[in-house]
């Protein structure tokens, strides 16, 4: 009984400190598969629940992929895999495709590269204003549990799918060591004190801000008020995440047992670049140090460098179905698409507090493009892996009357914990997933 009780005590302190103490040292533990049962006793327990993170990673495309190659024949679990689904057998129980989805109202081809998470209709000039991208959205009411609320990132170039609430693009990080660097490698303990102290400034002139338009209060209508409340809330949510800015600027960050990766030189090396991207993703996730993350692949034009392959990647996609030119751009999608499966299986390799890291990270493979060589913006490739999900096969919607791709955006949001049933063209959560 002595020993059951001392064992019960111990999964306790792991799930609780997760750290060895002794001598005045203190040494963090990874995770170890005896915290599994006291955290599975706990279930239901408030600190249970801060125990268990819900992640997202987006890998957007700018070129889309060929649907034929992509999209399976049948419905529902007993589809029968495409060229470009059969990679991916092992992953079967915990993939859903979506065919016939898009975003109702986004035209503009290339354009549309915007509307990706974000749903907004930008035109064919492109003189909309863009709105919150779904990440963004997931960071500004989760982000502030990690050192990074979001990471935005693509393989090269300065587009990205993700916007902020006023509208405007935020640009992506492209290499892939500047990346590990920022994550990992860290600063001195003097050089954190200034960082610290950079941010304690910042919020020391938001203070003499507000308290300047405090004074005016008096003078205003009713209307004027009013904005200026809304004025407060947002100073006051800045001030907030500003002082988090500051105690993570005064932490050291993670140690992992990794070298910082050498950035592939050539731009068009389109796999190789992704492949090493994720692979400081999956470090960035192992670490918890962001839960939402893109990863653009942008509509390169230089020459993939795979066997088989001897034309420029966008070339390819503006294939007018000449079969050489489909021929060599399946090899380079496959390669996509593969990528993606590993990626996901790297995420299934790691133990977390409640299995696996694809348990509790949601990735979906997506792009503006359902024809490239149409600039067509419907019929969406749409694939969902992981995450908290009782995936669902294959969801063929119309392909004449695409259903909403917001619509996954809300089942997202709400297995995230957030009170939210609407997002842009949304008209629920998607049927055939829950």
């Amino acid at each position: 009984m002595k020993n059951r009780s001392t064992q019960f005590n111990f999964q306790k302190r792991l799930q609780r400190r997760a750290v060895l103490q002794g001598s005045g040292v203190a040494m963090s533990l990874p995770w170890l598969s005896a915290m599994r049962s006291a955290f599975a006793r706990d279930a239901g327990s408030d600190d249970n629940a801060r125990d268990q993170p819900r992640r997202f990673v987006a890998v957007t495309m700018g070129l889309g992929l060929v649907s034929e190659n992509w999209m399976p024949e049948g419905e529902g679990k007993q589809y029968k895999p495409s060229r470009y689904l059969r990679s991916l057998s092992d992953l079967r129980d915990r993939l859903t495709v979506a065919s016939g989805v898009s975003h109702p109202g986004v035209t503009g081809g290339h354009r549309a590269e915007a509307s990706i998470l974000t749903g907004i209709p930008m035109g064919s000039a492109g003189r909309a204003v863009n709105s919150i991208s779904i990440d963004q959205l997931l960071a500004k009411h989760l982000g502030n549990a990690t050192r990074f609320p979001s990471l935005v990132l693509a393989t090269s170039g300065t587009s990205s799918p993700c916007y902020t609430e006023s509208g405007a693009i935020i640009s992506p990080t492209t290499s892939a060591a500047s990346l590990f660097a920022e994550l990992f490698i860290d600063k001195s303990s003097a050089e954190r004190r200034k960082q610290a102290a950079r941010v304690r400034q910042g919020r020391s002139i938001m203070d003499v801000v507000a308290e300047d338009a405090r004074s005016l209060q008096r003078t205003l209508g009713r209307g004027d008020r009013d904005r200026l409340d809304a004025y407060f809330t947002s100073v006051r949510g800045l001030e907030h995440r500003m002082q988090q800015s500051e105690a993570w600027a005064r932490r050291p960050k993670p140690e992992v047992d990794a070298e910082q990766p050498v950035d592939i030189r050539n731009p068009s090396d389109l796999i190789g670049r992704f492949k090493t991207m994720c692979d400081v993703v999956n470090l960035a996730l192992q670490t918890d140090s962001s839960r939402y993350i893109t990863l653009h692949l942008p509509a390169g034009g230089g020459v993939v460098p795979i066997e088989g392959v001897d034309q420029g990647y966008h070339s390819l996609s503006h294939h007018g179905r000449d079969e050489a030119k489909l021929s060599q751009l399946a090899i380079v999608e496959e390669a996509i698409v593969d990528q993606w499966g590993e990626f996901l299986r790297s995420l299934e390799q790691v133990d977390d507090a409640h299995g696996s890291l694809l348990d509790d990270t949601t990735s979906m493979l997506t792009s503006n493009l359902g024809n490239a060589s149409n600039h067509s913006n419907q019929n969406m490739p749409v694939m969902v892996g992981g995450g908290p999900f009782c995936h669902a096969g294959h969801l063929a919607f119309s392909q004449k009357n695409n259903y909403p791709l917001a619509n996954f955006y809300v089942s997202l949001l709400q297995k995230h914990g957030l009170e939210i049933d609407n997002f842009a063209s949304s008209t629920g959560t998607m049927n055939g997933l829950s």
